[in-house]
């Protein structure tokens, strides 16, 4: 059970230092922390601990403490539970934030792209996100990525951060289900996977096959590029590429959609969902 909660009476206590400018600190980091916020990610928080990450500190608005228990008591003994009325919530985090509940998480030591493909099992589908520069979509990604089965995420070194606190809330606490890496650039990520035997699809409208038609294979990788500019011309012709069918008159899908249609269609294929 964490430990008997605190009440903090002025935003400027150092002991809740770390959730004070939420907005302002997301973008300069956190130092090797991260903020989970929303009931659903801290309950996943409190059951992340196998995978490396830990939590540091709960700050929690004073009329939600009564409905956590439950959550409260899965994490340690020496975790502390800090309570605050909704005027002093607010001016720690720097706006009002209505669901009341944050956690300030411990990032685990990264691993890079190499350890983490090492440590997947030989039957495998992982995706692939090349300058992927919207949390939103990053966060999207996670979140079907772990409900299709996929094993792994890895992201190239100029995608954004998917513990970065939207990414995390968007992604419904997935991100700190599913393993990641993002340590390299996409070349090079890409040339690692198709040297562990991985079938490499690049995800676009231009694509040459039918999402649909694709074969699965022991080892499957789901290549996602950004926004509007999708996968670099030099990705698309070293690799087999798969497109989604739609109407005529759109250009393509967000991201955050096309990854579910796909990696619907491939765990299906692969046995994965029935």
């Amino acid at each position: 059970m964490a430990a008997t909660p605190i009440r903090i009476e002025d935003p400027a206590d150092p002991r809740i230092a770390g959730f004070v400018s939420i907005r302002e600190r997301d973008l300069v980091g956190r130092k090797g922390c991260f903020i989970a916020e929303g009931t659903v990610v801290v309950r996943v928080l409190a059951q992340a601990e196998e995978r490396g990450f830990a939590a540091e500190a709960l700050l929690l608005l004073e009329n939600r403490l009564a409905g956590l228990a439950e959550i409260l008591s899965a994490f340690p003994d020496g975790v502390p539970v800090y309570v605050a009325s909704s005027d002093v919530f607010d001016a720690i985090a720097g706006f009002p934030m209505h669901r009341g509940v944050l956690a300030l998480g411990r990032r685990p030591a990264a691993a890079d792209a190499a350890a983490r493909l090492a440590a997947l099992p030989q039957r495998s589908l992982i995706v692939v996100g090349c300058g992927l520069s919207n949390h939103d979509n990053v966060g999207s990604v996670f979140r079907n990525a772990a409900a299709f089965g996929a094993d792994a995420v890895f992201l190239d070194e100029t995608s954004c951060d998917p513990l970065y606190r939207k990414a995390i809330r968007v992604s419904v606490g997935s991100v700190l289900r599913v393993p990641f890496a993002r340590d390299l650039p996409a070349d090079a990520l890409l040339r690692l996977l198709a040297e562990a035997g991985f079938d490499i699809w690049g995800l676009s409208p231009r694509g040459t096959a039918t999402i649909g038609t694709i074969a699965p294979s022991r080892r499957m990788a789901l290549v996602l590029g950004t926004e509007g500019e999708g996968l670099p011309a030099s990705i698309l012709a070293a690799f087999r590429t798969a497109r989604i069918p739609q109407h005529p008159g759109l250009d393509s899908l967000n991201v955050a959609t096309a990854s579910g249609i796909a990696l619907y269609r491939i765990a299906l294929a692969m046995g994965r969902i029935a």
